[in-house]
C-alpha cells in the first residue's frame, strides 16, 4: 500500500540554531549599547531644552495676556550657580503660574547660563524682556537678566555632546525673541546654527 502522508521534518528550532540565534542577538546588543547611551543622554539634553524654552515661551504668554510681570527663574540654584533645569513660571510677585522638575527625563545635564549669576528673566507685559523703562533692561528685584542658557551632558564626552543653546533676544543681544541653536554647527551655517561660538 502506497503512504499517503510522507515523513515529514519536525517543525522548530533545534538547540543548536537557537544558541547560534541568541549569540548573535547578544553580539548586536554589546554593539549597540554604547550608542544607545548617547543617544540617551542627547536626548536628556534635547529636553531639557525644549522645556526651557517652553517655559521662556509661557512666561512671555502669561505676562502679555495677564497685562503684568512675568518671571521664569531657575529654581535650583547652589552657590550663585544654577545646578539643573529645574524652573518656575511666576506673575511678579511671586504668584506661581507653571514649574518644572529637573527629574522629569533630564538627569545628568549641565546649565550654564550666561551671565553666571543671573538666575531668572522678567517679561513686562509688551511680552519684551526687563522691566520697561530701566536701561539696561533688569529683573523687577532689580537683578540681572540672563540671555543665554547652554545644556550639555555632564557625563558624556565631548565629542558626543549635542550641546544646544536657548538664547533671548536676536543676533545683537537685544529683543525678546526666545531662539534654540544647535552648538556644533558653525555659526550662521544654517537655520539651527547659533549666531555665535558656544
Amino acid at each position: 500500500m502506497l503512504n499517503v502522508f510522507p515523513k515529514s521534518r519536525p517543525m522548530g528550532f533545534s538547540l543548536v540554531e537557537l544558541m547560534i540565534g541568541v549569540a548573535i542577538i547578544g553580539i548586536l546588543l554589546v554593539l549597540a549599547l554604547p550608542s544607545y547611551k548617547v543617544w540617551v543622554q542627547n536626548s536628556q539634553i534635547r529636553n531639557a531644552a525644549e522645556s526651557i524654552q517652553n517655559g521662556l515661551q509661557k512666561a512671555k504668554a502669561e505676562a502679555v495676556a495677564r497685562n503684568s510681570n512675568v518671571a521664569f527663574a531657575f529654581t535650583n540654584i547652589a552657590a550663585g550657580v544654577v545646578a539643573d533645569s529645574s524652573w518656575n513660571v511666576y506673575e511678579v510677585p511671586a504668584s506661581g503660574i507653571e514649574s518644572r522638575s529637573a527629574k522629569e527625563g533630564s538627569k545628568n545635564i549641565r546649565v550654564t547660563v550666561i551671565p553666571a549669576t543671573a538666575t531668572t528673566v522678567t517679561f513686562n507685559s509688551f511680552g519684551t524682556v526687563g522691566i520697561p523703562l530701566t536701561v539696561p533692561p533688569q529683573n523687577a528685584d532689580g537683578s540681572a537678566l540672563f540671555t543665554q542658557i547652554k545644556l550639555d551632558s555632564a557625563v558624556l564626552p565631548a565629542a558626543d555632546n549635542k550641546a544646544l543653546l536657548v538664547t533671548i533676544g536676536n543676533v545683537s543681544g537685544v529683543g525678546s525673541t526666545i531662539r534654540m541653536c544647535d552648538c556644533r554647527l558653525a555659526p550662521n551655517s544654517s537655520p539651527s546654527a547659533c549666531f555665535s561660538t558656544c
